[in-house]
């Protein structure tokens, strides 16, 4: 059932690709083992972070699990919120940009879980991140605030009005995990989100992971401490320029100060256009030398005679 309704996700993102697609973002939420009754389902509605974060509080039963005073016949230990930003609903309907381990990943998490939600069409902000939208929708929808024991972010979440716990790295979610199965009170839930700043760089700034590998490592490590846990994941591609992650901002610095232009980038400074025009006026001179040198060679070829006889008179 959940792999018909991940294809019915997928025929519907095709067959609504005149909807502004490119504007628009896919979030899916899942959990394995969530209720004792299976719930698949797919809202096809344009909706906004703020109604996607009230969505997944009354739909898929979050309020449950982190609003204050509300209980769950089956708790669930941690609730993740994955914020990536690979993803446009466009890509997922066509296959065309996607990160196809990051759709496979996807897939497979959506269609083993008995509880699985779909939101095709979220209509992402450009003024305001992804997460704190979703974070203070939570906050709004409960009431009374959070309800849940702990919150940690990792650093380049930019998350506003909350002292939070900061994870920086695969093995500060590792110890956070071990920790939290030794302090949390049973029928407690603990909150992580993770952002898609922090999918470069995690395991230091040298070595870059991509997004479904930063992902699958840490469902992998949920399910090997035991936890019960609730996903969801929401893309999150136009990332206002107002909010740069402390390691971004960081790597930049680095290097304009070093002088080193970043290896992704396409651009072309005031050297640049310089060094082009130079390599371009050398590879024009010398174009212009071989025909010059083909020209001379030709005309030394030519061989005339140095006298000519008188015409014989009849």
């Amino acid at each position: 059932m959940g792999l018909k309704i991940f294809v019915v996700v997928m025929v519907g993102l095709v067959a609504a690709a005149q909807i502004s697609l490119a504007s628009t973002v896919p979030a899916f939420l899942w959990s394995p083992g969530f209720s004792s009754i299976e719930l698949e389902s797919v809202n096809y509605q344009i909706m906004s972070p703020k109604d996607l974060a009230n969505s997944v509080l009354s739909q898929g039963s979050w309020s449950d699990l982190l609003c204050s005073g509300r209980k769950h016949e089956h708790p669930v230990d941690l609730a993740i919120v994955f914020v990536g930003r690979e993803l446009h609903s466009s890509d997922v309907a066509g296959n065309k940009h996607a990160d196809p381990a990051l759709v496979n990943l996807l897939k497979v998490s959506f269609t083993r879980s008995n509880f699985s939600m779909a939101f095709p069409y979220v209509a992402p902000s450009e003024e305001e991140t992804m997460e704190n939208l979703l974070v203070s929708g939570f906050k709004e929808a409960c009431g009374h605030g959070l309800g849940v024991s702990n919150v940690a972010f990792w650093e380049s979440c930019s998350i506003e009005d909350g002292d939070f716990q900061k994870l920086t790295n695969l093995h500060s979610i590792h110890d956070h995990l071990v920790s939290r199965m030794e302090k949390r009170t049973k029928g407690e839930t603990d909150l992580v989100v993770l952002c898609h700043g922090s999918f470069d760089f995690v395991k230091g700034l040298d070595q870059q992971c991509t997004e479904s590998e930063i992902m699958n490592e840490v469902i992998s490590s949920v399910e090997q401490s035991g936890a019960k846990y609730a996903a969801l994941y929401v893309s999150n591609p136009f990332k206002s320029i107002h909010y740069p992650g402390y390691r971004e901002l960081e790597r930049f610095l680095a290097e304009d100060t070093a002088g080193n232009a970043s290896p992704n980038s396409t651009g072309c400074d005031e050297v640049c256009k310089i060094k082009s025009s130079l390599l371009e006026g050398v590879l024009v001179g010398i174009v212009l030398f071989l025909i010059l040198i083909s020209g001379l060679c030709c005309m030394m070829g030519i061989d005339t005679p140095t006298r000519f006889e008188a015409p014989q008179d009849n």
